[in-house]
């Protein structure tokens, strides 16, 4: 109520008389008050009534009247009042005062007159024309000096309910909707009081009851009010608040969002009180103001062609105009804030946006999709909640506390009042069959609101277990769709989630080690095709682990368990060999996984004598870092990631980081050249220094995407010619720069290129490059903190400490070498005594300083003045020192750095030897000292050596084996002190055999050892057969005999000691029983082949896994095999496709189970089948095929006997067989070898006569229906191929078609021939060691130009796989040490070919079997596309009586004639034809076309299936 004013003395008089006169009226009319009331409020003529008083009298009226209840007022007293109240000047007075009390009267009056007014039509058209116009609109100024009395109207009218009147005002519609506007204007609208009051609440309130007045008593709103409606919730759209700006469908500007109302303005809450309040009646207005819309829009044209599967949907050339398409979008975001704040009121128009979903047109579908997606989430019209801010460089780390990082937003809350899915179940299922729909855009959006209504839980309602279950099930199809966009839509959902919605909500669907995973299948995008999605996938992941590391550090098990293998999984990755994938590795690995500004505290200040110390720079009472502190929380990061790495993302780690020292000297390389091109100023050397700097930038192109832009962009900076530039990138790849300064160095270099840019991509280009050079994990301040790890085992990283130390000291030893003496003064104090042992880190430690001594000797403080401690310490390491590997490392330092070695050898040789007796003290100690000193100090054990022998081998081998339980299983994961001895005393042999230098006495030397070591491998791990072997024992042995001899074959004149007979019995090891040998024998051979240690005949072996049941290892050995076959065909070498299969041939010859039974050949042919699968291409086949038929020349030399010759002639027709039969299913095409390839010596002889060799030619050795029954097993092989990635590129083929399909070919060059030395046909040289497929030198640019820098080492990390031999992890040191620059310690050559006293006579009439000698292979020329016609096929000449041969023959049309060899003449005579396999020395020949197939190193695979046999049934 208004205050009353202030009245006259007069007026108060006069007003008492007429109170007392009412009151006598009263008494007599029974009770009735009547208006005492008696002024006139018009003016008449000549009595005019002032302006004040007609306030006062129109005051006092009000006041009156305030007073009369509703129920007592003598009407017949009011009514010539209330008609002089409606008088038009009074109502349209230019006073605000009187027209303010006029209407508080007016409202009185309609009060008094319930339910009927006592006035016109036309004047309560004026009426409430005065209060919607003139009064309600100034509320929205408080500070107005009659806003009591505006106030009193509103709540008069909305108490008593008089606003029902104005609906029987005739054509009230217009009036209605004017106050409906007025209303939400006054609450939408700013205050407009100058003082900044704001509006009152009992404003929204009293406004919101009269409209909701209005909205239940009419019997129909107009349009227009429900336009004013719904336009409230406009204020939620961002895109219509941009449209209103004059930005039509702006994007939203997300910088602005922070300028938005947190809480909805009063209009927004009182269209949603109405909303709720009637929502019947709102469904049936929504309805029909969106069916206007929506479903006409649903309902248009039907616009589909086509009703292929195939049909284009996403461009349609008909359909909406762009601003039906406005027009409907808006609606479709109206409709979402609807559903957050009423949904009962759109119980009417869902069925329609059901309908709308089975609409032709996409982006109808699509709008629906989204409509759905958002409306079940309770995501408004302001769209989902903003992106949270995972900062990985963040300490302490986002993950230790599970809270919002979000500010709250009202907008963007995802709130729901209602379970869309309870209780519209039709609508949501057909919502989740979009899944299925062709259109891959509807697919994406139903991606993306799926994947917000598992982050909401359905706007905060909460799901159904089970459907949260099938959610995320579906959630995880659509990271495979098939779609690219699909899955990008899943990667960009899970940005918005918050890392407890994804370790809570999507972690509850799996881990990222469970296959099927929403997280498994985020990682596997790492791997995609399409560079937008693997990018993403890079960045989020390591941004989620770099969040997560805090919470694996604090040992959180469940966040470790589902995000742990994240950085295995990127780094996994490089072995892709993808360039774009790479550097996104590289830069997520120091932007998220070791972030470059972690921890993004400042070092304290450290006072010194000419700098002050600023005080408080830091808030008081906020914990201080000093530098040291900074660098420890690194290092503690960078050990937590290797801690958690799996084997294969290990040794990229490790590669990575070797791989800086190279990458730093191409850089330096690069620097310089750019010093002396100026700038394009050069004084001499032009053309030079230009090519160079082409060779070394298109180097750098191919490890970066899109090679060319980095082209450009690096000869622009060579241009730029910025010294000072040039100086930063050399501190960061400094070995004496410590972390801050290279961290200094990379942000300074950023500055100067952002202020001024060589060009606007440049640092995208080169900072891949900047990370791959600077040392920011091998950095010189973290090696202190590392080994304080390995002294204290914080967190369980002391393991991971001393591995990382190891990596140091061996690849940076000058990062290493600052803290080398810090390491030695730690051995000092760790050194044991006769009684006290050593802390079992000290090993380590050891092996790291060991490295190190071996490349930087005089660093080592071994012959200071204060290195008698530490030279005692070794001493008592090698005597003492446990394990014994501690004593192993104490010789390597001692005889790499000591200068009194000599004594101090003698000095534990002495000790070692002193009354040894199995058993003794320290005996495993005394064993790895002198099995080391027999490696290193030959000379001084010379005399002793008979007696270092006897402890080996009457004191440790030939003694009887120790039993227990757990010496009886299969295998002993930790050997016992028994089998730990005999590993050492093997050892001392094998060493000795390395060492030794004298030539005359080797023979004698080498037989004993290497008879003891077959008797092992032949007799099962058994190295004497009168004592029995438990099997544990007998496995272990086996398989330390198997890989010593495979470690003694990596020297020439020792690989020559394995005959045969003992190779075959050695690749026997791949049938043994247990898969810890089989395992083991497998990595260690595959480790010496990588490293181009041993001989080509050894790869023979590895296809003697044919047959190997545990389905990782045979994975892991073929994709071996492809890999070296690819590296192989790079280099045009055909060692696999000649001398190794017909070493596999004979191999399977002389296998224990052979037999002629066909069921044997069929097991046999498995191992034939395994080869062509690892090795067979459209492009070498024919040179197999020859080599098959080329065994039926020769007789066998292994075993003489006629039956040994027919196992090898019946092989080579069941080669044959399953060649032809391969090339049929692979739909290829295979011409002749024009060539002869020869045969290795050894295990082949020749033929003893002419005839006879015409007599194999001619015989069929396995009949034709038998070569039938081989086809089924072909399909099966070829099928398992096309399973997995073709030829290990990891892209699976849709049929089986040529490889050759847009290859290019390179142009075969001619070569001139060899001479010819008495008509030799063999030659002894004729096939030398496999190259490797790393650089043959470091400074052999060329061999790195087409490889990214992992694959460079990719062979050095399948050298470090170990299997479960002990002696693994240490070889490559002992053989360093052991007189490295003897010629006898080169690698063994490939086996050599039959000597021309052997050669045998070849069967006639065979043209082209008569080929001259191998010539040596040119450098290939760059490649040229050959035209491809089809060449007619020509028999080899050799086995022509094949029973496949003869089949196909029947089916096929007469060939045509066959054609000679092409005269060498000119490039262009291999033209004419489709190309056949190259021929040495006859013609042009075409190139192995294979695609590059990644080296990845070797993964140990699971499961111990054991063996029955050896073969498979």
């Amino acid at each position: 109520m208004a205050t009353r004013s202030r009245r006259s003395a007069a007026t108060a008089v006069v007003e008492e008389e007429e109170v007392e006169d009412v009151q006598d009226v009263e008494e007599e009319q029974g009770g009735l008050q009547r208006l005492r009331f008696k002024q006139s409020l018009v003016s008449k003529p000549g009595k005019q009534i002032g302006m004040t008083e007609l306030l006062s009298r129109l005051k006092t009226l009000c006041e009156e009247l305030r007073e009369i209840p509703q129920d007592e007022a003598d009407t017949e007293t009011l009514t010539a009042t209330a008609k002089e109240l409606a008088h038009q000047s009074l109502i349209q007075h230019k006073d605000a005062g009187v027209r303010a009390w006029t209407a508080c009267s007016l409202t009185e009056m309609f009060r008094l007159f319930a339910p009927n007014a006592p006035y016109s039509a036309s004047q309560l058209k004026e009426i409430f024309t005065l209060i919607v116009v003139r009064i309600l609109p100034l509320l929205a100024d408080p500070s107005h000096p009659y806003n009591s009395q505006h106030m009193y109207v509103l709540r008069s009218l909305a108490e008593f309910k008089s606003i029902v009147i104005i609906t029987d005002i005739p054509g009230s519609a217009q009036l209605t909707s004017a106050l409906f506007t007025t209303c939400f204007d006054v609450l939408s609208g700013p205050s407009r009081a100058k003082s900044g009051e704001e509006l009152s609440k009992n404003v929204e309130h009293h406004m919101t009851q009269l409209l909701s007045i209005l909205v239940d008593e009419s019997v129909s709103i107009s349009s227009d009010i429900v336009d004013v409606i719904v336009a409230q919730f406009l204020w939620a759209d961002p895109v219509t608040l941009g449209s209103a700006k004059g930005k039509k469908n702006a994007p939203v500007d997300s910088k602005q969002s922070t300028l938005r109302r947190k809480e909805a303005p009063p209009a927004y809450n009182m269209a949603k009180n109405i909303c709720n309040a009637f929502p019947e009646k709102m469904a049936r207005l929504f309805g029909t103001y969106f069916g206007s819309v929506i479903v006409d829009f649903a309902s248009g044209p039907k616009i589909r062609t086509g009703g292929g599967a195939d049909d284009s949907d996403d461009d349609d050339a008909k359909g909406p105009s762009e601003d039906d398409l406005n027009d409907a979008s808006k609606a479709h975001r109206l409709l979402r804030e609807l559903w957050r704040c009423a949904p009962d009121a759109l119980q009417e128009i869902i069925p329609h946006l059901q309908e709308e979903l089975g609409t032709e047109n996409v982006q109808l579908r699509q709008l629906a999709t989204e409509t759905f997606g958002d409306m079940i989430s309770g995501i408004g019209a302001a769209g989902p909640p903003p992106p949270p801010d995972l900062d990985p460089a963040a300490y302490p780390s986002q993950s230790l506390s599970l809270g919002s990082t979000r500010a709250y937003s009202y907008l963007t809350t995802p709130a729901s009042l209602k379970s869309f899915p309870s209780h519209y179940p039709a609508a949501y299922h057909a919502f989740l069959s979009r899944q299925i729909d062709r259109s891959p855009i509807i697919r994406a959006s139903l991606t993306t609101g799926v994947a917000r209504i598992i982050m909401t839980a359905a706007g905060n309602v909460g799901l159904d277990p089970e459907e949260e279950k099938n959610l995320l099930k579906l959630f995880a199809k659509c990271l495979i769709d098939s779609d690219d966009r699909v899955r990008l839509a899943a990667l960009k959902a899970i940005e918005r989630y918050e890392f407890a919605d994804i370790v809570q909500k999507l972690g509850s669907n799996g881990s990222m080690s469970e296959p099927g995973s929403i997280l498994w299948n985020l990682a596997d995008r790492i791997k995609d095709k399409k560079p937008a999605i693997h990018t993403a996938a890079i960045k989020l992941l390591g941004k989620i682990w770099g969040v997560a590391a805090g919470a694996i550090s604090d040992g959180n098990d469940e966040v470790t368990r589902l995000l742990g293998p994240i950085p295995s999984r990127i780094l996994e990755a490089c072995y892709i060999k993808d360039a774009g994938i790479t550097a996104q590795v590289d830069i997520a690995f120091y932007e998220a996984l070791v972030p470059l500004s972690y921890p993004p505290m400042r070092p304290k200040a450290t006072a010194n004598g000419n700098s002050q110390v600023v005080k408080d720079s830091q808030p008081n009472g906020e914990q201080t870092y000093t530098e040291v502190d900074l660098d420890r929380l690194r290092a503690e990061r960078q050990l937590v990631l290797v801690h958690g790495l799996e084997e294969k993302a290990k040794k990229v780690f490790f590669a990575n980081q070797g791989n800086q020292i190279s990458h730093a000297n191409y850089m330096e390389a690069f620097l310089k050249l750019c010093e002396q091109y100026n700038g394009g100023v050069m004084e001499s050397n032009e053309q030079e220094i230009k090519k160079k700097l082409d060779g070394l930038i298109a180097y750098y192109s191919k490890t970066l995407p899109e090679s060319s832009r980095a082209v450009d962009d690096l000869w622009k900076f060579v241009r730029a010619h910025d010294r000072r530039n040039y100086q930063l990138i050399r501190f960061c790849m400094a070995p004496d720069s410590d972390y801050r300064k290279i961290f200094k160095s990379i942000k300074e270099l950023r500055k100067r290129i952002d202020e001024n840019p060589p060009s606007s991509t440049f640092m995208e280009t080169f900072t891949p490059l900047l990370y791959r050079i600077s040392l920011l994990c091998y950095n010189k301040s973290h090696v202190p903190a590392i080994i304080a790890h390995t002294r204290t085992d914080d967190g369980g990283l002391g393991a991971t400490a001393h591995e990382v130390l190891k990596e140091i000291s061996t690849k940076h030893p000058k990062v290493f070498s600052t803290h080398v003496k810090d390491l030695c003064k730690t051995l000092e104090s760790e050194a044991p005594t006769e009684k006290t042992s050593n802390p079992p880190g000290a090993v380590d430690d050891l092996k790291a300083c060991a490295s190190f001594a071996k490349k930087f000797p005089k660093e080592v403080p071994l012959n200071s003045k204060d290195g008698r401690k530490l030279v005692q310490g070794l001493l008592n390491f090698a005597l003492y020192g446990d394990p014994p590997k501690a004593a192993k490392h104490a010789v390597t330092i001692i005889m790499s750095c000591d200068n009194k070695k000599e004594m101090h050898v003698k000095e534990i040789l002495k000790k070692s030897m002193k009354n040894f007796e199995y058993g003794c003290d320290y005996w495993l100690t005394k064993l790895a000292a002198l099995s080391q000193l027999v490696l290193l100090a030959q000379p001084e054990c010379e005399d002793d050596l008979d007696d270092i022998l006897a402890i080996a081998v009457d004191n440790v081998l030939m003694k009887a084996h120790t039993t227990s339980d757990e010496a009886e299983e299969e295998w002993m994961d930790t050997p016992d002190d028994d089998m730990i001895a005999r590993t050492w005393a093997l050892k001392l042999l094998v060493n000795r055999l390395l060492s030794n230098p004298n030539e005359e006495s080797f023979q004698a030397t080498a037989a004993p050892t290497f008879k003891l070591l077959n008797r092992i491998v032949k007799e099962n791990g058994n190295a004497n057969k009168k004592l029995p072997t438990p099997l544990a024992h007998s496995n272990r042995q086996r398989l330390l005999a198997a890989n010593f001899l495979l470690k003694l074959a990596c020297q020439r004149r020792l690989d020559s000691q394995i005959v045969p007979v003992d190779f075959n019995e050695l690749a026997l090891v791949t049938h043994d029983k247990s898969i810890h040998v089989r395992k083991g024998f497998a990595v260690k051979l595959m480790k010496y082949l990588g490293q181009n240690r041993l001989s080509t005949r050894y790869y023979t072996i590895l296809f003697m896994f044919a047959h190997e049941p545990d389905v990782g290892l045979k994975e892991v050995i073929t994709t071996w095999l492809r890999s070296r076959r690819a590296a192989f065909a790079s280099r045009k070498e055909t060692v696999l496709e000649t001398s190794v299969f017909a070493r596999l041939l004979s191999i399977i010859a002389h296998h224990p189970d052979f037999s002629t039974d066909e069921d044997v050949l069929k097991l046999m042919s498995v191992y034939i089948l395994f080869y062509l699968k690892c090795v067979a291409t459209e492009d070498n086949l024919a040179l197999i095929y020859h080599m098959a038929g080329r065994v039926k020349t020769v007789r066998d030399g292994i075993n003489p006997s006629d039956q040994a010759d027919e196992n090898l002639y019946i092989l080579s027709d069941l080669a044959q067989a399953l060649i032809l039969l391969w090339e049929d299913q692979n739909g290829w095409s295979m011409q002749s070898w024009p060539g002869k390839q020869k045969l290795p010596g050894g295990i082949f002889k020749p033929l003893e006569s002419h005839d006879r060799g015409q007599e194999i030619a001619q015989k069929q050795y396995i009949d034709k229906d038998f070569a039938d029954e081989l086809e089924p097993l072909v399909r099966k092989a070829i099928r398992s191929k096309k399973r997995k990635a073709g030829d290990g590129d990891g892209k699976p083929r849709k049929k089986a078609k040529s490889e050759k399909t847009g290859v290019k070919k390179e142009r075969q060059t001619k070569t001139p021939k060899k001479k010819r030395k008495g008509g030799d046909e063999y030659d002894e040289d004729g096939e030398g060691i496999a190259a490797s497929s790393g650089p043959r030198r470091k400074s052999d640019r060329k061999s790195g130009v087409n490889k990214s820098y992992i694959e460079v080492s990719s062979d050095e990390d399948e050298a470090n796989a170990e299997a479960g031999a002990e002696e693994a992890e240490d070889e490559e040191e002992d053989e360093e040490m052991s007189s490295a620059d003897s010629p006898n310690n080169s690698p063994a050559p490939e086996d050599v070919d039959m000597d021309e006293a052997e050669r045998s006579p070849e069967p006639e009439p065979a043209e082209e079997s008569e080929v001259s000698e191998p010539e040596p292979e040119p450098e290939p020329e760059p490649p040229k596309k050959t035209p491809r016609g089809r060449a007619t096929r020509k028999s080899n000449g050799v086995a022509s009586s094949s029973p496949a041969v003869q089949k196909r023959k029947e089916k096929e049309k007469p060939a045509a004639k066959p054609i000679s060899d092409p005269e060498p003449t000119s490039p262009k005579a291999a033209k004419a034809t489709r190309g056949a396999p190259k021929a040495k020395g006859k013609g042009k020949a075409k190139e192995a076309a294979t695609p590059a197939v990644s080296s990845s190193p070797v993964a140990n695979g699971k499961g111990s299936v054991r063996r029955s046999g050896r073969t498979k049934s």
